[in-house]
This record gives C-alpha cells, structure tokens and sequence, in this order.
C-alpha cells in the first residue's frame, strides 16, 4: 500500500529553526523528520511513498538523489571514477519514492488530487511530514478495512490549538478547525483513505483537505476515527524540534521501532 507524505509547505511557524529548508528536513537527530516518518512507516512493511512536493522541492530531491551520501558515512577516493565506499549504518533499499511536484502555492486538498494517478483506485495511507507518534499502523489499516469509509483519520489527545474531531462510536459527527480551546481529539494525521476520498477533491489551488472536503466527509458519514491515546508529536515550533531532539538524543523517542 502507498504512503502519501504532504511536504510541500512552508513551516512559516518554524522559520527560526530552519529557514532556508523544507519543514519535512529538519533534522531530529542526524535525520530529517520526514525520514523518520518513512522509517516508522517501513517498520511495518510499509515502503512505497508518494511525497507532495512544493517549497524548495528540490532539497528534497536531491536528499533522495544523493541519499547514500546524505545518510551513511563514506570512504572517497579522489581520482578514481568508482573510488566510493559506502559503511552502511542502516538499509532502506527495499523503498520505493515518488517524488512529485505539487504547486509551491497549493494547498493540501490540491496536493492530495494531484498524486491520484500515482495511488490510483487502491486504498492509500496519507500522513503529514512534520510529525511523529507511535500509531500502531497495521490497527488502523484493520479498522479502515473494517468500516469501508472513504477516509479514516487518526485521532489523538495533543494541544487544543488544532481543529477538533468528535466522533460517536468511531464515526466523526463533527469537525472543527483549529479551536482557541477545545478537550476532544484531533487530527493527528496518519489517514487511510480509498479512492472515493478523491470524490471530495479537485484542482483547485487554494483546496483546504482539512476543511471543507472534511466537513463533506462528515456529512455523508464518510469519515471515521481511529483513537490513539499513544505518544503523537507534532514540529511545528521550535521548542517542539527541541523536544524530540531531545527524546531522541536521550533513546526516549517512542516512534523509533528500528
């Protein structure tokens, strides 16, 4: 199944930690945060992503390009056409990435229909890259397949600057866009979704996944939530790219499975 990661926005709420880069690469660690998205995600089998593209897309690209170098200690002799020893830390030969360019400007529901003929009519994963948790992944693909909705969404218990989700027996009667205070689930990301998601999808740059689509989505009771009381963690700010730096330097980080 394939892995749509969103990396195309701006991070413009981080811009102190990294400027110049991608919110998806910032680094947690020696890694950016969207490899740790995808490591987490492989550690269930689960290593064919789509990534949404837009600002400096080419950062990314070219993480993934050169990714060896980026990624693993070498040996290089100069002068000699194949004179590169690679010391291999780790192995992610196994993934498969699609890296698509999106619009600098679109928004996330413009991104989403903009990979349909790369997911094609098969059920998809969707998550952001600029977060982690510990989602017990093969639970939430059981529970979508269970229901046969068009989309489910993972919800979680973070801070109430988020848009809040109430559900009813695992079925979301209700959506709402980043509350000055709210007590109830949100949005954490790591979706499933089937091909009807694309139903509530077009072109449009200025699209907002998490409005109005959702709201549709609600309506039609199409929408359905997966509750995770485990550890989710958005990098948004830079004390949070403190705290899992942190929870990370110290082997505490709970979404590292390898």
């Amino acid at each position: 199944m394939k892995i749509v990661i969103l990396c195309g926005g701006y991070g413009t709420r981080i811009r102190d930690v990294a400027d110049n880069i991608p919110k998806p690469m910032i680094p947690i660690g020696r890694y950016p945060i969207l490899w740790h998205i995808m490591k987490y995600y492989a550690n269930f089998d689960h290593q064919d992503f789509v990534l949404c593209l837009g600002y400096k897309s080419q950062i990314i690209k070219d993480f993934f390009l050169n990714y060896e170098a980026h990624t693993k200690d070498f040996t290089i002799t100069l002068g000699k056409r194949d004179g590169i020893e690679f010391h291999t830390a780790h192995n992610e030969s196994d993934w498969r990435v699609t890296l698509v360019d999106t619009g600098l400007q679109a928004m996330t529901g413009a991104r989403i229909a903009r990979i349909r003929k790369y997911v094609g009519d098969e059920d998809f994963m969707l998550t952001y890259g600029d977060g982690v948790g510990d989602v017990d992944i093969e639970a939430l693909l059981a529970f979508h397949r269970a229901h046969g909705k068009a989309l489910t969404v993972t919800g979680v218990r973070p801070p109430g600057r988020f848009g809040e989700l109430v559900s009813d027996g695992g079925r979301a009667v209700e959506f709402n866009e980043k509350p000055q205070a709210a007590g109830g689930r949100i949005s954490g990301g790591y979706f499933v979704a089937s091909a009807k998601l694309f139903d509530y999808l077009n072109d449009a740059e200025d699209l907002v996944f998490e409005q109005e689509p959702m709201r549709k989505l609600v309506a039609d009771g199409e929408l359905m939530v997966f509750e995770h009381d485990g550890f989710w963690q958005p990098m948004d700010t830079s004390r949070e790219y403190q705290l899992l730096n942190a929870l990370y330097e110290q082997g505490k980080a709970p979404w590292v499975k390898w």
